[in-house]
């Protein structure tokens, strides 16, 4: 007998092809979860992403004018204030409990942030400038933005505050076989390159630079089109 979420069932009395499904799915589950742990620790935990220092090499010149923008769990804002001293930056949160459903961000949002001000802002209408901001950092936050025309009208907000040599730098695992192999169905929380790439380039923007760290997490450097 075997019992999942209080519901039991009797493995021994189902025909074969039912066996033969339970236990693909039993060996399909045990494998995602231990391969997402493993590959989580090694993303987070033993590879150089969250020691976020690669992030001024991928900049043509230190900006002296940049924002953080993110949506739940903010771990990089303290190290961007250290990697960037003399220089103005400012963290928003864009939550938006209507848009960003998915349970993982509730999580991450009950954890402890940063310690630094942080202002509450609206995607679609960012509390900045045109043209005011050298850089935009985008770490593991955009994917939050789950509908693709939405997330046209934050490009766009993206594309009117970065001004004319400025960059975007957006950090994300990709919805692509690797992170289906780490994540299973969890990679589909993930936005594929392609989808990325759209965005981009509906709203006036090109990928000036992109590179991979680790086989699970891309990385695109925006800048504005002419």
């Amino acid at each position: 007998m075997l019992a999942l979420g209080g519901f039991a069932l009797d493995v021994m009395n189902l025909n074969p092809v039912c066996k033969l499904l339970v236990s693909t799915g039993l060996a399909l589950t045990f494998f995602w979860m231990t391969s997402s742990l493993a590959a989580s620790h090694w993303v987070y935990d033993r590879s150089i992403i969250c020691k976020w220092t690669w992030i001024t090499d991928c900049l043509p010149e230190t900006p002296r004018c940049w924002v953080n923008i993110h949506a739940g769990l903010d771990e990089s804002s303290p190290e961007l204030k250290k990697m960037l001293p003399g220089t103005s930056g400012e963290v928003l949160d864009i939550f938006d409990p209507q848009e960003m459903t998915e349970a993982s961000i509730a999580e991450a949002r009950r954890r402890p942030g940063n310690e630094l001000p942080v202002r509450r802002a609206d995607f679609r209408a960012l509390p900045l400038g045109t043209g005011d901001l050298d850089a935009i950092f985008l770490l593991f936050a955009a994917h939050e933005i789950r509908h693709f025309e939405v997330r046209l009208q934050f490009f766009g907000e993206l594309r009117r505050v970065l001004n004319t040599s400025g960059r975007i730098l957006i950090c994300e695992h990709l919805r692509d076989w690797r992170n289906f192999l780490a994540y299973g169905p969890g990679c589909f929380h993930f936005q594929s390159r392609g989808a990325w790439l759209r965005a981009a380039a509906q709203t006036g923007l090109e990928v000036e630079k992109e590179f991979s760290i680790t086989a699970f997490v891309r990385i695109f450097i925006l800048k504005k089109l002419p």
